[in-house]
């Protein structure tokens, strides 16, 4: 995949990562990744209110990062799709990797 720095995809990718660069989304994002969870269930797991986990995945849904479920009257956030699971898994693995891993001035 060849990305230019006038291509189209640059100003979505760059408003993606920064939805991401945010510790609070990105942890409601791993959750949703590892799981379908209800809002309440996402609150409690990262001991944040519910309205403010609500607000959060208004912008990750609107953003396609997470989609919703509807059970009756329950609704289950999970990933978007493979992709996003992927660049998380992926990413995650990244950070795990020992620094001494990379060469000096690398």
């Amino acid at each position: 995949m060849t990305l230019v720095s006038d291509d189209e995809r640059v100003v979505p990718l760059a408003d993606l990562f920064r939805l991401l660069g945010d510790a609070t989304r990105l942890r409601i994002v791993l959750a949703c990744v590892q799981d379908r969870l209800a809002v309440g269930a996402i609150a409690d797991t990262l001991g944040l209110s519910p309205s403010l986990v609500s607000h959060h995945l208004r912008l990750l849904r609107a953003a396609r990062i997470v989609r919703a479920e509807r059970e009756g009257k329950q609704v289950f956030y999970a990933a978007a799709d493979a992709h996003i699971s992927a660049m998380i898994a992926g990413m995650l693995e990244h950070v795990a990797e020992p620094s001494a891993q990379w060469p000096e001035g690398a």
